[in-house]
């Protein structure tokens, strides 16, 4: 195991050091889990329980420790027990590649554990091809919104998995809408809604939710997350409306995985197994900054120790953007997507979206 944990006398099983890989205690703390249960879920998979048997046993710990706290009239306690719940069954969905009835059935239960989180999470929904995008919409508690940031994931955290973003953009005035979109989340598992060359049209729904909501005045922007990058640096090359974009370990020309289980999450959020299908699908969602431009400001995050996303991969976005308007912040240790800096990371990036969307140089809509 790493970052600081106990290390493993024999090697692990491929499937549970892949999950170790993918999931390691910085990205379980980074979307919320309780460091207390990331210990435990990676030492329980390391003794042979099934990760997602792991997570969910952890969820359902949370879970009557909130029951108990709220028959107590400790709502407060409650509360974070449910948020913590929550984290640790959006992980447990993570076992499963394909969108198996087992995969559905546990991310229900994490939806239905981020929904008891309301009034201060709120369910939002948008329709779109026949089916509804959905989203937790957080709001700042004393004051009415300055500005709205959209925040999504890529191919396996989506939503609620970024609540800690949200507290660190509602702690500065600004609302923050984590969105589920195209391939994501309930959009994919309970609407059938997918990745496809026009992805872009999906995201920009909840532009469109954004403005039709009359609590969200001022400026938009847009941040994405991993993979969830290259849909936010697109959309932010078409939308108008887009007054400031974060992408953050995303890649700008997207390929087909070499492993089997990368192959498989990528294929899911296209929705077919037709590899063929899935690279056309990638090749028309490929970021040129010959043909795209960033016409609002842009801040990439990089990680000098992401295995996923180079910082070559990323460069095309910044040559698409105004370099006069345009940041680059680089971590040399940064994990992907810098789980191993969440807290400055956040600040960084919610200072930034405030001055742009909220300051004196907040651009136009």
């Amino acid at each position: 195991m790493t970052n600081g944990d106990p290390q493993v006398g024999a090697e692990l099983p491929p499937l549970v050091a892949a999950q170790h890989r993918a999931m390691p205690f910085t990205r379980l703390t980074d979307c919320g889990m309780d460091p207390a249960d990331a210990r435990r879920l990676l030492a329980d998979t390391i003794a042979g329980i099934p990760w997602q048997d792991a997570a969910a046993l952890v969820a359902d710990v949370q879970l009557e420790r909130a029951r108990s706290a709220e028959a107590a009239g400790h709502s407060t306690t409650a509360r974070q027990a449910r948020r913590f719940a929550s984290a640790a069954l959006m992980f447990a969905q993570m076992a499963y590649q394909r969108d198996t009835p087992e995969k559905r059935e546990l991310y229900a239960r994490h939806t239905a554990a981020t929904a008891a989180l309301a009034p201060g999470v709120e369910r939002v929904e948008v329709t779109h091809r026949g089916g509804v995008l959905g989203g937790w919409l957080c709001l700042p508690e004393d004051a009415p919104p300055r500005a709205t940031v959209i925040v999504w994931g890529g191919l396996s955290g989506w939503g609620a998995a970024y609540l800690p973003i949200a507290d660190a953009y509602t702690e500065r005035g600004l609302a923050c809408l984590l969105a589920e979109g195209p391939g994501q989340g309930e959009s994919r598992l309970g609407h059938g809604l997918y990745v496809d060359e026009r992805v872009t049209d999906g995201f920009a729904r909840f532009v469109d939710l954004v403005e039709a909501d009359p609590r969200l005045a001022g400026a938009i922007g847009v941040q994405g997350v991993s993979f969830g990058g290259l849909f936010a640096a697109h959309l932010a090359a078409v939308d108008p409306r887009v007054g400031a974009v974060v992408v953050n370990g995303a890649p700008a020309v997207p390929t087909i995985p070499e492993f089997r289980t990368a192959r498989e999450q990528m294929a899911a959020v296209v929705g077919t197994d037709d590899l063929d299908r899935v690279t056309e699908v990638m090749d028309g969602l490929r970021f040129d900054p010959d043909k795209h431009h960033i016409g609002c400001p842009l801040l990439l995050l990089h990680g000098g120790r992401d295995p996923l996303a180079r910082y070559e991969d990323q460069e095309p976005f910044l040559r698409a953007a105004d370099p006069a308007t345009s940041k680059v912040r680089i971590w040399p240790d940064g994990e992907h997507t810098l789980y191993n800096h969440a807290a400055e990371r956040d600040a960084l990036t919610g200072d930034w979206f405030s001055d742009l969307l909220a300051g004196r140089a907040t651009p136009k809509r």
